[in-house]
C-alpha cells in the first residue's frame, strides 16, 4: 500500500512502467512513527529524504534560546527533510517531529543519487518537486515581508485549507508568527 501510493504520486508527474517502478521501489525503505517522535533531530546526520505516506510532520528550527520556529508542515504526499544538511552531508540544522502517527518512505542521498542515474525520468520528477517547493519557500517568505497576520492566515486557508483541522493551535500560531490569542480573533 505504501508504495502504491509513491508510484500514484509519482505518475501524477511522469509515466512509469512495472519495471521502472520496481527500480524506484527498491531505493525505499518504509518506517513508522508515532506522535511525538523524531524523525530527524537539529545536531545530528540526516540520512533520508522523507516522502509522507500518511501522517503529519513539522520542520522546526530552535534557536540557542530554545525558542522553536516552525520552518514547515508536512502532510501525506509531501517530501520533507533538512534539505540542506540531507544534500551536503552536515549536521542537521533543524528537527522534523511527527504531530500525528506518521508513515514514511525513505531514501538514502547515495539512493536518491543511483535513482536519478539510474532513470532519467526521476531526475524530472524531483526537480519538478524541488521547484514547487522552492515556489512554496519564496511565497512564504514574502508573505511574512509583505502581509500582515491576517492576511497570511487568510493565506494559508487558501492554500492548505486541510493543514487548519489537522494542526494544533498553538503550532499555527507559531508558523504564522503570531500569538495564540491573536489566531483565536483571526480564526472567529
Amino acid at each position: 500500500m505504501m508504495h502504491g501510493q509513491l508510484k500514484h504520486h509519482i505518475e501524477k508527474l511522469i509515466p512509469l512502467a512495472d519495471d521502472e517502478f520496481a527500480f524506484i521501489r527498491s531505493h525505499f525503505i518504509s518506517q513508522n512513527f508515532k506522535k511525538g517522535d523524531f524523525l530527524i533531530q537539529q545536531g545530528e546526520n540526516v540520512l533520508y529524504l522523507y516522502y509522507v505516506v500518511s501522517g503529519l510532520l513539522k520542520l522546526v528550527y530552535n534557536d540557542e534560546s530554545g525558542k522553536e520556529y516552525i520552518v514547515s508542515f508536512s502532510m501525506e504526499d509531501w517530501w520533507e527533510s533538512d534539505i540542506h544538511a540531507y544534500y551536503r552531508q552536515t549536521k542537521a540544522t533543524m528537527s522534523l517531529q511527527c504531530i500525528e502517527d506518521t508513515d514514511v518512505l525513505c531514501i538514502t542521498l547515495e539512493g536518491y543519487k543511483e535513482l536519478c542515474a539510474g532513470l532519467q525520468k526521476m531526475e524530472h520528477f524531483f526537480l519538478e518537486k524541488s521547484i514547487g517547493g522552492h515556489i512554496a519557500s519564496q511565497q512564504r517568505i514574502l508573505s511574512f515581508i509583505t502581509s500582515n497576520a491576517t492576511e497570511r492566515y487568510e493565506q494559508l486557508l487558501k492554500r492548505y485549507p486541510q493543514l487548519i483541522q489537522r494542526v494544533p493551535k498553538s503550532l499555527l500560531a507559531s508558523y504564522l508568527g503570531v500569538s495564540r490569542e491573536t489566531l483565536s480573533r483571526l480564526s472567529s
